[in-house]
């Protein structure tokens, strides 16, 4: 169909494929934005958001190291940007939809981008302030409609944002038996 309207017009389309720079997003995204400036009344949080997400190299992980351009990128920008923006990066954290961690660039200088979907879906269960049934089920409605599964699939419960299981602790180690020159040498002393 976009051939028939727009007749050999592939050079003058972007594609991730022949262009450098670019990220994956769920079909989803506009409404999640949307869901989490209507959770976050009069601070919204939906450009920092989408800031950090094309920060990433479709690995969920950011690197905060130049907060100032994070903040312009987000839409803010003066004096007070790089607060604003920080306030913004600590409301996602506080509504579990990111994970902060400390580094070289100070507290805020790792993050982890969770499952907009599961941390959505927890909120729902959690009659999170702000939620709307309305917003919900229009995502869910989106979310049918392309299939995205992580939003519509039974989920006996939905594991809490930020949880990341504890790895298997490693066996001790075996106590190695005394040689029989130790044996003799504690049984000489």
């Amino acid at each position: 169909m976009r051939e028939s309207l727009w007749p050999g017009v592939d050079e003058h389309l972007w594609h991730r494929l022949s262009n450098k720079g670019f990220t994956t997003i769920p079909k989803t995204m506009p409404l999640v934005l949307r869901i989490m400036d209507e959770m976050t009344k009069g601070a919204p949080v939906s450009s920092t958001y989408l800031a950090l997400w094309c920060g990433t190299w479709d690995n969920s992980y950011v690197t905060l190291g130049k907060p100032g351009d994070m903040a312009f990128a987000a839409g803010f920008g003066g004096q007070r940007g790089e607060y604003t923006w920080a306030t913004r990066v600590r409301k996602l954290h506080e509504l579990r939809f990111i994970d902060i961690k400390a580094g070289r660039s100070g507290p805020m200088s790792n993050v982890i981008i969770w499952n907009p979907h599961l941390v959505l879906r927890w909120h729902y269960q959690q009659k999170t302030p702000g939620l709307t049934e309305a917003s919900y089920t229009a995502l869910l409605e989106w979310a049918y409609d392309v299939g995205a599964k992580d939003m519509t699939d039974p989920l006996d419960l939905v594991p809490e944002p930020g949880v990341v299981p504890e790895p298997e602790p490693e066996p001790a180690p075996r106590k190695r038996r005394p040689s029989s020159t130790s044996r003799k040498r504690s049984a000489t002393k």
